[in-house]
């Protein structure tokens, strides 16, 4: 698994943007600025709807004002399901929505997790971390469920 001091894999995403779909490297979402990432198992789950994804939204100017760049989330979603996941919980686009369709951004930083006893097969661990210049300065998995130390709350006094 990742850790503090680590530089992120290269690995590619998927977004949107004004025109469409978009791949972002990783060198093009991190590289020469701070990024907080969040990565959640799935898009339009419970936890990660109601519970994960709307502190950072609510956050976001917050985290913002402290010199972050881009707040980003990731989950093993394909980027359709990403796209509509970000307008029915980001209408006004505070978090840069990244499709990880196939676990590759997962498995490369040791964060994938095997869900398949609920159906859900290979997600993204819940976690989030702070990224500057491509490597991570902080970092915080769950291990129990629940949002309990990768909330935007953790973010903002560590950054």
């Amino acid at each position: 698994m990742i850790k503090v001091g680590d530089k992120l894999p290269s690995a590619e995403f998927i977004s949107f943007n004004a025109d469409g779909q978009i791949k972002l490297t990783t060198d093009q979402v991190f590289k020469g600025k701070k990024v907080v990432l969040t990565g959640m198992p799935g898009a339009f789950t419970p936890t990660c709807t109601m519970n994960h994804l709307p502190g950072f939204i609510e956050h976001a100017e917050a985290i913002k004002a402290k010199g972050v760049a881009t707040i980003a989330c990731t989950t093993v979603n394909d980027p359709h399901v990403m796209k509509a996941w970000s307008k029915h919980a980001d209408p006004t686009g505070k978090i840069l929505m990244l499709a990880d369709g196939n676990a590759t951004f997962a498995k490369a930083v040791g964060l994938d997790k095997d869900m398949s006893a609920g159906n859900m097969g290979v997600r993204s661990s819940r976690y989030s971390m702070v990224v500057d210049d491509g490597i991570v300065t902080h970092l915080n998995v769950e291990t129990a469920s629940g949002v309990n130390v990768s909330g935007a709350d953790t973010i903002l006094t560590q950054i």
